[in-house]
């Protein structure tokens, strides 16, 4: 019964969808496991959105996933199916249900192998620039103020603004940092997040820091909500922390940056902490501006020890769904970033780096319950990698951040940790260069809790904090317009399929110049 309902499956979905004739062989066709069924059950699926034209989106959201490489999706996905108690590799995480995918080039204009300036830079104006700035040209020198004027690129966000959408940030590190930071200034130097960190030279000339640049932003009616780390970069050095009351802000020039959006906007709020945040809902929070650390929020693993409490990154994106789509008949952008992904692979963390790509994965799932896939485009990707590996021919279900064991030649697990040649068990995950690097001879991991969460990979070149890496990541798409996104492309291609979703002009010329990319 089982074949005939298959053969007809076949069938059915040869006729409806035009699919080639296959000539299965028997094995498959007989075939009661689970591959076969996936097997035609993705084929299916991609046929249907391949007939799926819709071009026009209401609403976009971006997730980037900082530092969110292949091996960090693929092991994220193996440790969020081992906490469902499952063997792991079968899992799938929300965004990887998307039907369109594509492998995007990080390179940027003068690095194999790129910050996240750059690269978000790319993402989001659909340029690509130099390491070290943002949303400003290639012809910008870095550090020098003088050459920002006239070299602006404009960002998704700030077209959103000019169209009259709402719009929203949301990172869970610090909001001034470089990716969030991409979305609304134009800088010569990343760091600049307070006057506290200008040159002496843009100081004098009244250069606007980063987080100054988001509070004075005019584009439209200004960004509706943005959640994340970053607190002291908004508060004067004379002011004590909210939170850390031992701890001051770090701005030089007197100005209470919160206090001054409060002013600036009707009906407008800023809170940083748990409670402020649950008591915020669509209707008294327009205008939110949400400060949860003095620096980058909380790692997902150590979250719920925090002092005043802070929302998860799902949480987040929550709350700015539902405040974005109260009263707006036009639509919204919001962008999302996982930015501890990153911070924990540079500190040679897989267990963290990997609980914040879980964190991020469930907030591609809240959005993707939230909204409609008829009228919401979702894009999730990475601005770049890290020398993240995982290897080691470890057995089905072994903890990805455990030891390796793996299988003798009956199948069944062998006793005891699989060795290197030094006689000594090694992890599944490793890094290439970082601060967990083996000078001499290397430690016997025996006796070693490799699942612990402070645990550090051992890795291969020493560094003080472990690199990015170059090769391309991947980018993954639902709703309208998605479909262009595939193969293997730069970068920049994530702006023009967002810009070509909610119908905006080219940004330096004119969209039917630039439409028939698709």
């Amino acid at each position: 019964m089982k074949t005939k309902i298959r053969k007809l499956g076949l069938a059915v979905l040869g006729t409806a969808l035009a699919v080639p004739a296959i000539s299965y062989g028997a094995e498959q066709l007989l075939n009661d496991s689970e591959w076969t069924d996936n097997g035609l059950k993705a084929l299916r699926a991609a046929q249907l959105h391949r007939l799926d034209k819709r071009e026009k989106a209401r609403n976009v959201i971006l997730f980037v996933g900082d530092g969110m490489g292949i091996s960090t999706i693929t092991a994220a996905r193996i440790l969020d199916g081992q906490k469902k108690g499952q063997p792991g590799e079968e899992n799938k995480l929300a965004y990887e249900h998307f039907p369109n995918l594509a492998l995007v080039k990080t390179y940027s204009f003068n690095q194999q192998t790129p910050d996240s300036a750059p690269t978000m830079t790319a993402i989001i104006t659909g340029v690509k620039t130099k390491d070290g700035i943002l949303s400003v040209n290639e012809n910008v020198v870095r550090k020098d103020h003088t050459t920002v004027k006239g070299n602006e690129l404009t960002s998704l966000l700030e077209l959103a603004e000019d169209s009259g959408l709402k719009t929203g940030i949301i990172s869970t590190a610090r909001i001034t940092h470089a990716t969030p930071g991409a979305c609304y200034a134009h800088t010569p130097e990343r760091d600049w997040e307070s006057d506290k960190e200008l040159s002496a030279e843009a100081k004098a000339a009244d250069f606007p820091d980063i987080a100054r640049q988001l509070i004075e932003f005019k584009r439209g009616d200004g960004i509706d909500v943005v959640f994340g780390g970053g607190r002291e970069y908004f508060l004067p050095a004379t002011q004590q922390d909210p939170e850390d009351t031992s701890a001051t802000g770090r701005r030089t020039d007197g100005r209470d940056l919160t206090a001054e959006w409060t002013s600036k906007f009707a009906g407008s709020q800023f809170v940083w902490n748990q409670a402020q945040f649950d008591a915020l809902d669509g209707d008294n929070g327009q205008h939110v501006l949400g400060l949860f650390e003095r620096s980058h929020m909380e790692y997902e693993a150590d979250r719920t020890k925090d002092t005043a409490g802070e929302p998860s990154i799902a949480d987040m994106t929550k709350k700015a769904i539902e405040i974005l789509s109260r009263n707006n008949d036009k639509g919204f952008f919001l962008m999302v970033e996982g930015g501890r992904i990153d911070h924990a692979h540079h500190a040679g963390n897989a267990a963290r780096a990997l609980e914040d790509a879980v964190a991020l994965a469930d907030a591609v799932k809240v959005a993707n319950d939230l909204t409609d896939e008829r009228d919401t485009t979702i894009l999730v990707t990475a601005d770049h990698s890290h020398v993240f590996t995982i290897g080691g021919y470890p057995a089905r279900g072994n903890d990805i951040l455990g030891k390796v064991v793996t299988l003798d030649s009956t199948g069944e697990i062998e006793d005891g940790f699989a060795l290197a040649d030094d006689d000594k068990p090694y992890t599944t995950l490793a890094y290439a260069n970082g601060p967990g690097a083996v000078e001499g001879e290397r430690p016997d991991l025996s006796a070693v809790d490799t699942t612990e969460v402070d645990y550090l990979q051992q890795a291969l070149v020493p560094f003080g904090s472990e690199t990015h890496a170059g090769e391309d990541v991947a980018l993954f798409a639902r709703g309208p317009s998605s479909q262009f996104v595939a193969g293997a492309q730069e970068q920049t291609i994530s702006f023009y399929v967002m810009a070509h979703a909610l119908g905006f002009d080219g940004q330096r010329r004119p969209f039917w110049a630039w439409s028939n990319w698709f």
